[in-house]
């Protein structure tokens, strides 16, 4: 099977936290010993002395193998913007070496890594790395979460093309309802199953209460398993 995969949306506050959760709980409920990981985070707090990010904390969480929150995000910044200028701010250097010992660390002790991204395609790690660097550097397919609401047609068939000219395998995407009032949902996915040209493993419903093991049990796992 593939050792990881790659999670990005097409915006920030799409949904791709929790499906990388509830893909963790996918894999695991067939058998694989499954770790997650944020390698940038913008907005942190500090929790005993240690900035951590909500999100990353999370995938710490579910992380089936005991591991070090340093692992799961060795680039957290307290300011919550894009990173590049988050980490001017704090006066650190998004480093791809350090992301991917901390990648190799975890991938080391279990079967998969779930390793989710930052904001959406094109955000900037730095002035010299992108998201596109990041994922080539780890060798990794990507899942596209698409949200869906007013505008997410565009978005989707945009980052897509993005991620392909990149030459990167979009392997999958997942529809994830924000909107509950969202028109044409059934529409939109099979027009988006059809420019997307890769499959529509997950089709999430909107949920006031998001609940992981719920999430889960609606993702097909199956195609990046060997």
């Amino acid at each position: 099977m593939a050792k990881g995969v790659f999670i990005t949306g097409t915006d920030t506050g799409v949904g791709k936290t929790w499906f990388t959760l509830a893909l963790m709980q996918a894999l695991k409920r067939r058998g694989y010993k499954t770790n997650g990981m944020k390698p940038v985070a913008s907005g942190g707090s500090y929790i005993n002395g240690q900035l951590m990010n909500e999100d990353a904390r999370l995938i710490l969480e579910h992380c089936d193998e005991p591991v070090n929150y340093e692992h799961i995000n060795p680039f957290v910044f307290e300011t919550p913007v894009s990173p590049n200028f988050a980490a001017i701010k704090a006066g650190e250097i998004v480093e791809l070496d350090q992301i991917i010992a901390s990648y190799n660390r975890l991938a080391s002790v279990c079967d998969t890594v779930v390793v989710e991204g930052v904001g959406g395609w094109r955000v900037p790690l730095s002035d010299k790395i992108g998201t596109a660097d990041l994922v080539r550097e780890l060798e990794l397919p990507v899942i596209l979460v698409v949200g869906l609401r007013l505008g997410c047609i565009n978005h989707a068939i945009l980052t897509a093309e993005a991620i392909k000219a990149d030459g990167i395998n979009l392997c999958g995407w997942a529809s994830n309802q924000l909107d509950k009032d969202y028109l044409h949902k059934e529409d939109t996915v099979e027009l988006l199953n059809e420019e997307l040209a890769c499959p529509n493993i997950a089709n999430l419903d909107h949920m006031l209460a998001l609940n992981a093991e719920e999430m889960g049990e609606k993702i097909d796992a199956s195609f990046i398993l060997g």
